[in-house]
C-alpha cells in the first residue's frame, strides 16, 4: 500500500472519530431535566383519585349533621370524603393555600372577601341556626333574658369568666363582633375573659369546669348539653343569626383541585333531598331541627 494512501486513510480515521466523539458528548446535552412537580401539584394529599377533601367548621361535626350527610353523599356519588373539621378562618385559608376542594363554613363577610379575591368559585346558602349564650345555672352576671349586647356588658360589669374560642373561627368572629357594638375590647389580661384556643365542643367543656359564660351555636350546645352544667341564658336576639354557606375552591388558582369532587359535595347539600335532611336533623332528639335549611332563599330573608 502506498504512503499516500496509507496517509488518506488516517486522515478519514482520526476525522471520523472526532466526529463519533462529538456526537456522543452533545447527546446528553439535547436530554431534558426531567419535570418537577408545582407546589400546587403536591398541595393536597389523597388516599384515592376520588377522594375530596372538606374543610368544615367544628360545629357541623360536634353537632354530628356531617355523620349523616357525608355517608350518603358517598354513597349516591362514589366520592369519598376527609372532613377536616378547624375554625371557618382556617377553613378559608385552607381554601386560599389549595388545601381543600370545598368549604362548608360560617362567616359571611369573609366568605365574601375569600370569593371577591378568586379563591372560590361557586358559594350556595346552605342551612341557618343561632348563637346563644350559655353559663352557670345560678347566673352570677345576671344576663338571662337580656340582649346579647346587654348581655356582654353585664358580663364585662361582673368580671365574670368568659370563655371565648379564641380560634378565628365563625363563632369566634361572632363574638368579637357582638363585643364591638357593646362598645368593649375584653382581653385575656384582664382575668376574666380567657381564650381556649379549642373547638366548640372543647370549649363548653372548659366553660363547666369554669363555671363561667360561653358564646356558642346552638346545635352543638345541644348535642353535648348532657355532658354539660351549663343552660341557654341568651337567646333569640337578631344579631344571633348562624348562616352556613358552601363554597367550591377555584381550580384555576390551583391545579391540584378535584373541582368535579367539590362541585358534587356543593351540589349535594342544595339538593331537595339533602335539605329535607337538614331539616329534620335533631328532631327526634330535640324536638327542634338543629339546623334550618336555606338553599335557594333569597339572602336577604335572612338579613344578609
Amino acid at each position: 500500500m502506498s504512503q499516500s494512501i496509507r496517509n488518506t486513510m488516517l486522515v478519514f480515521l482520526v476525522v471520523f472519530t472526532l466526529l463519533l466523539g462529538a456526537c456522543t458528548t452533545a447527546a446528553p446535552a439535547a436530554t431534558e431535566p426531567a419535570a418537577q412537580p408545582t407546589p400546587e401539584a403536591t398541595a393536597i394529599e389523597r388516599t384515592g383519585p376520588k377522594e375530596i377533601i372538606l374543610a368544615t367548621t367544628t360545629s357541623t361535626r360536634d353537632s354530628g349533621l356531617l355523620d349523616v350527610l357525608i355517608p350518603v353523599f358517598e354513597l349516591q356519588t362514589g366520592y369519598t370524603v376527609k372532613m377536616i373539621a378547624v375554625g371557618t378562618g382556617q377553613a378559608l385559608k385552607m381554601g386560599e393555600e389549595g388545601n381543600a376542594d370545598v368549604l362548608l363554613v360560617h362567616a359571611p363577610a369573609s366568605e365574601v372577601t375569600f370569593m371577591e379575591n378568586g379563591y372560590g368559585k361557586d358559594r350556595y346558602l346552605v342551612m341557618h341556626n343561632d348563637f346563644v349564650l350559655v353559663g352557670p345555672a345560678d347566673d352570677p352576671a345576671k344576663i338571662k333574658g337580656l340582649t346579647a349586647i346587654e348581655a356582654y356588658k353585664a358580663i364585662a360589669a361582673a368580671k365574670a369568666t368568659f370563655v371565648s374560642r379564641g380560634d378565628d373561627s365563625g363563632t369566634h368572629k361572632a363574638e368579637l363582633a357582638i363585643w364591638k357594638k357593646a362598645g368593649l375590647e375584653p382581653k385575656t389580661e384582664d382575668g376574666w375573659y380567657l381564650s381556649s384556643g379549642q373547638g366548640m365542643g372543647d370549649t363548653l367543656r372548659i366553660t363547666t369546669e369554669k363555671q363561667g359564660y360561653t358564646f356558642t351555636d346552638r346545635a352543638t350546645y345541644l348535642a353535648l348539653k348532657d355532658t354539660l352544667e351549663l343552660e341557654i341564658l341568651v337567646e333569640g336576639d337578631a344579631t344571633l343569626l348562624n348562616i352556613y354557606h358552601v363554597i367550591t375552591v377555584n381550580p384555576e388558582k390551583y391545579s391540584a383541585v378535584l373541582y368535579d369532587g367539590g362541585k358534587a359535595f356543593a351540589d349535594f347539600m342544595v339538593l331537595p333531598d339533602t335539605q329535607a335532611l337538614i331539616g329534620e336533623f335533631g328532631v327526634d332528639q330535640y324536638g327542634s331541627p338543629l339546623f334550618f335549611p336555606d338553599a335557594g332563599k333569597d339572602e336577604s330573608e335572612l338579613g344578609l
